[in-house]
């Protein structure tokens, strides 16, 4: 997924307290790891005593609660643990090595695939209800997703079901299925396609897929995949309809640019929820608030600031006064967000078609210069990957040498072995932002000392459409990019950015934005798609992408950072990294 650098896009992550309590136990209950926790991650300040009001202060906007309809992570991060539950869910840990687990949610278990991969069904647990009280059912799941086949009306939340699903396309790769408001004779055959590729026997839907995929059971973590009861459904103006299936309903009605105040759903069943605490009594989510005033509020911590969170990171400037305070560290977290940047050198310039060029360019990138452009150390890490750290996937090994701060001197002599007259001239393209002009021209003395000759052109409008085009490519050898996964696999990272078969045409690169054809490269992401073990499929991805940066078809940069806070009185406060380091709700508390 790529990925727009905005205060909603670096938000983090609250929760994690692991403990097994009932709501009506007080007292502190740590997580059974918590000494050796990671603090990135994990604040300090633990409990499991139920009750009280939590304040999460945003800056928004909420653009839709409407399960499928939310394209934000953060958003679908708040949602997933508070209102809407999916078949399946990645359990809080207090670790980020053990946050990618997955764990059934609605669902008993995380999938039954089928040996080919191609069809998976999940059983929905006894006891899940809306919050009327009335049972959740496998008609209302498979409901839910059929509304994101009505894709004039439900906008805006991810289309996985269209792509996965074996429903046949129009010649113009739409789906023949155009959702259940569709009406006439072709609405009629593309409802059969539908009934076809999902259906119901008693409470176990099953689902018949286009093509293997052996991460299903983790694409159904979003909540396009939610459950609708259809007795609800408005359509088009469903935008902030909010019908919970989990511990939290919404009180009243949502406002645009103020929020809203969620309350305990009474029907919710703790015995039916492997995953969340609903520790809070209350959840006031206040957006519309600028950013500053929220760390504002929340460092001074008086007040209702004592119980309040805040869901945007904090500025620089004011990263650094946290980091001064011992208090502050505290009751902070500072994990690392999904989005990765990286340079793709363009395999269509002369001199990028040189793999000791590309090599050359790797040694002499100065990543610790580039974090410290971009606001320090608590707003990014030097990374060598694309994967960002919440992936199982993702290595800390330099396959290259030259380690975060480079080895121009290395470089330079590489340039001269392989025959060439330095300075070698290159350009690079980049997405112009205040920012991130210090940070692309931090590189600059790094490559120069290296024996390049860089020239940075700077992009402000359509960076992304504009350098996959063919004609704006020719000029360039060497693209800044970013990514993100959409869940916690490697296999939405190193397919949509490297397999030649889902990007290059004659009319663009796609993704693929250094052009990268390596018909080795997509053998083995079709054969990675037939694992089905996840273990053995993320070592496989993790080789691959090794693979990758040792014959220079990318050369990261950083991984972004998040700095959250939270007052005094929050407890089990933390973040999560294999979403993306997101607000985490699960099993935070207050005092």
């Amino acid at each position: 997924m790529r990925v727009r650098i905005t205060r909603r896009s670096r938000r983090a992550v609250v929760a994690l307290c692991a403990a097994a309590a009932s709501l009506g136990v007080a007292g502190c209950q740590p997580f059974g790891d918590r000494p050796t926790a990671d603090p990135s991650v994990t604040a300090s300040r633990t409990g499991s005593t139920a009750g009280g009001t939590l304040t999460a202060l945003a800056l928004g906007p909420v653009t839709a609660w409407d399960p499928q309809r939310i394209g934000s992570r953060d958003d679908m991060a708040f949602a997933t643990r508070t209102f809407v539950r999916t078949l399946t869910a990645y359990q809080p840990a207090g670790k980020v090595a053990d946050q990618s687990t997955l764990v059934g949610d609605l669902a008993t278990d995380t999938g039954r695939p089928s040996p080919d991969l191609k069809t998976w069904s999940f059983t929905l647990r006894e006891g899940v209800t809306w919050q009327d009280g009335t049972p959740v059912t496998c008609d209302d799941v498979k409901y839910g997703i059929s509304r994101t086949f009505s894709t004039k009306d439900v906008t805006g939340g991810p289309a996985y079901a269209l792509v996965m699903l074996d429903i046949p396309k129009e010649p113009d790769g739409t789906s023949t299925y155009a959702g259940p408001y569709a009406t006439g004779a072709a609405a009629k055959v593309g409802r059969a396609a539908y009934d076809k590729a999902v259906t119901c026997d008693g409470e176990t839907i099953t689902f018949h897929l286009a093509a293997p995929q052996p991460d299903f059971g983790e694409v159904v973590t979003l909540p396009a995949f939610a459950p609708y009861p259809q007795a609800r459904d408005k359509g088009k103006d469903s935008t902030y309809d909010i019908w919970s299936t989990g511990p939290y309903q919404l009180q009243g009605t949502w406002t645009p640019s103020s929020g809203a105040t969620f309350v305990r759903n009474t029907h919710w069943n703790r015995t039916s929820d492997p995953i969340r605490k609903a520790y809070p009594d209350t959840i006031v989510y206040q957006e519309g608030v600028e950013t500053q005033s929220v760390v504002q509020r929340i460092m001074a911590d008086g007040g209702n600031g004592k119980a309040a969170i805040s869901l945007d990171s904090a500025p620089p400037a004011m990263q650094q006064q946290i980091e001064a305070s011992s208090e502050l560290r505290g009751r902070s977290v500072n994990p690392g967000a999904g989005l990765v940047d990286y340079l793709a050198p363009n395999l269509k310039s002369k001199k990028m078609a040189e793999p000791d060029v590309r090599k050359a360019l790797g040694l002499a990138t100065n990543r610790d210069a580039y974090v410290t452009a971009l606001g320090g150390a608590t707003a990014a890490q030097p990374t060598f990957s694309v994967l960002p750290s919440g992936l199982t996937a993702h290595g800390d090994a330099d396959p290259v040498g030259g380690g975060p701060a480079g080895d121009p001197t290395a470089a330079a002599a590489l340039l001269t072995r392989a025959g060439l007259t330095l300075p070698v001239p290159i350009t690079v393209a980049y997405r112009s932002t205040d920012t991130s002009d210090k940070a692309m021209s931090a590189l600059v003395a790094g490559w120069t000392k290296g024996g390049f000759k860089p020239t940075l052109k700077p992009v402000v409008d359509d960076y992304f459409t504009r350098i996959a085009e063919p004609d704006f490519a020719k000029g360039v050898d060497v693209f800044w990019a970013n990514w993100a996964p959409e869940w916690a696999s490697a296999s939405t990272v190193l397919p949509p950015l490297f397999d030649s078969r889902l990007n290059l045409t004659s009319v663009g690169t796609g993704r693929d934005y250094g052009a990268v054809a390596d018909r080795a490269v997509n053998d083995q992401m079709t054969k990675l798609a037939s694992v089905a073990d996840r273990s053995t499929r993320e070592a496989g991805w993790a080789d691959l992408d090794r693979t990758l940066v040792e014959k220079g078809y990318y050369i990261g940069l950083a991984q972004r950072k998040a700095m959250y806070l939270a007052g005094s009185d929050v407890r089990n406060f933390g973040a999560d990294e294999a979403v993306g380091g997101y607000v985490e709700l699960a099993d935070i508390g207050v005092r």
